[in-house]
């Protein structure tokens, strides 16, 4: 069976994946929930340097991949489930699939659209803020037009949406 590859990801009322330089400033009660609900679905995660640099990894639940040709950060590296493997996006998820088995990607807008436009997610879960502001949006239409959409819930503090993808490159 193929393993699921999934990603997770906040935005914005109008797609911002931060604010205050972090995904946790766009975070509500049920968003981190759902995001708890989903790591125990996935036997590993799977990130960026940037988000690495940005996002706190001290501490995580399963194994943690990091794509990145850089040292991992200090409260990263202190993560005894973190792993730093240099290696393109494509082999990165492959390696990750074969040596753990589903995969949750929870990665920002670069690493997140390059997977998708490679045909390498099967699912994005997206809860969407109602908290207005932020920075580096992403195009909300562009990243699911790929998808079906198999799931919408509005919850208090916004909107939870989940998209099928189309495999291929696994």
């Amino acid at each position: 069976m193929t393993p699921r590859v999934a990603a997770n990801l906040i935005v914005g009322a109008k797609g911002e994946t931060t604010w205050g330089g972090t995904s946790a400033g766009l975070s509500f009660a049920a968003d981190r929930a759902r995001f708890h609900q989903l790591r125990r679905e996935f036997q590993a995660i799977l990130i960026g340097g940037n988000t690495a640099h940005h996002e706190p990894y001290s501490k995580t639940p399963l194994p943690l991949v990091v794509l990145t040709h850089r040292p991992l950060p200090d409260q990263v590296a202190k993560n005894p489930l973190a792993q730093a493997w240099a290696l393109p996006l494509a082999e990165g998820i492959s390696k990750a699939t074969s040596t753990y088995g589903d995969l949750l990607i929870e990665a920002g807008p670069a690493l997140l659209n390059e997977a998708i436009s490679q045909g390498l997610i099967t699912e994005i879960y997206l809860s969407i803020s109602a908290i207005p502001g932020g920075e580096n949006p992403i195009d909300i239409a562009q990243l699911t037009e790929r998808g079906i959409e198999i799931s919408r819930q509005d919850v208090d503090g916004g909107l939870f949406l989940h998209y099928r993808l189309a495999p291929s490159h696994l």
